[in-house]
């Protein structure tokens, strides 16, 4: 009975060492050799196009890693069978960048037909999209492949939200084998892009004691307490098109968009963390870099699992 337990385990263990030992930097170098520089010309046209694009790309990568795994199962269109993840509350009409995703997946495809996958793509779109707005880079380890289900109901439990308590991000994150400094870490991607008004409404009209006076009177401007919902306004005001650690910086003056955001500097276990990065861009850049990595590793398809999507919004 031990003996067969210990055996069972040690599949199960080397099963999981093995799926991640199939990530690699090098796994299209020969199949596919020009991957990469593929992928980020065309994230490079994207975010010239559209800086904001950025943001949304990182967003992308990291809605899709948390429903799932890293498997693009966000990229699925609605059909009979599929219930689309992309009309899950934490993604309806905000969750954007698809047509930039199968841009990049059409000039691959022309390439190397049926090589590259879907979430590959996602992983290196992330990645191209911080460096071209003046983050960090990093190496993205490839091999991962694409789903053929979506999980609508994973998507509406599983995705952190901008009312979430501090409590609740830690262990959300941690629940994706993520420590509380990636959640702080990857909180700094929102040194870009920009929130729609009913996120942040309650916070901006509340006159807490946790948000500046002169900062919620400039957001009330564009965001009037009825109607106007889909106003958008940056999540830095400082440097909204850079990825730094200015929101860091904002979070010490109590100038984050959203009640998830200065939770993070609100007298709990992540203040010490917060102030770090505020005060070394170069620490928050390598933690940044490092989590997106980790993030990057969460439940991947590999192997004989999953397939290599033709068009990411459709199953073959």
């Amino acid at each position: 009975m031990t003996s067969s337990f210990i055996a069972i385990f040690s599949l199960l263990l080397l099963s999981t060492m093995q799926c991640h030992a199939q990530l690699s930097s090098t796994f299209y170098d020969r199949t596919c050799p020009n991957a990469l520089t593929t992928i980020r010309t065309s994230i490079r046209q994207a975010i010239s196009r559209e800086r904001r694009m950025a943001a949304s790309l990182i967003r992308l990568h990291f809605h899709d890693c948390f429903v799932q795994g890293c498997d693009a199962s966000l990229l699925l269109d609605e059909t009979p069978t599929i219930v689309s993840e992309k009309t899950a509350l934490p993604n309806l009409g905000s969750v954007r960048g698809f047509g930039v995703i199968e841009d990049a997946k059409r000039e691959v495809e022309k390439i190397c037909p049926g090589v590259v996958s879907c979430a590959d793509i996602l992983a290196v779109a992330a990645r191209d999209a911080s460096s071209l707005v003046g983050g960090p880079s990093w190496t993205v380890k490839l091999g991962r492949r694409d789903s053929t289900t979506a999980s609508h109901t994973v998507a509406e439990t599983d995705l952190p939200g901008p009312f979430d308590p501090l409590s609740r991000l830690i262990s959300g994150f941690a629940n994706k084998g993520l420590s509380t400094r990636d959640m702080v870490a990857l909180s700094g991607s929102h040194s870009i892009g920009q929130a729609q008004c009913f996120l942040f409404r309650d916070r901006i009209y509340s006159n807490g004691t946790d948000i500046d006076a002169g900062f919620a009177s400039t957001r009330r401007r564009q965001c009037p307490q009825e109607d106007q919902n889909g106003n958008l306004a940056p999540l830095d005001l400082v440097t909204p098109n850079q990825l730094d650690n200015n929101y860091f910086k904002n979070l010490r003056q109590r100038k984050g968009l959203l009640q998830s955001d200065q939770v993070l500097l609100s007298g709990g276990s992540t203040d010490d963390i917060v102030l770090e990065y505020s005060n070394s861009p170069r620490a928050f850049a390598s933690d940044f870099a490092a989590a997106m990595i980790k993030m990057g590793d969460i439940s991947p398809l590999t192997g004989q699992n999953g397939i290599i999507r033709t068009v990411c919004g459709a199953i073959n």
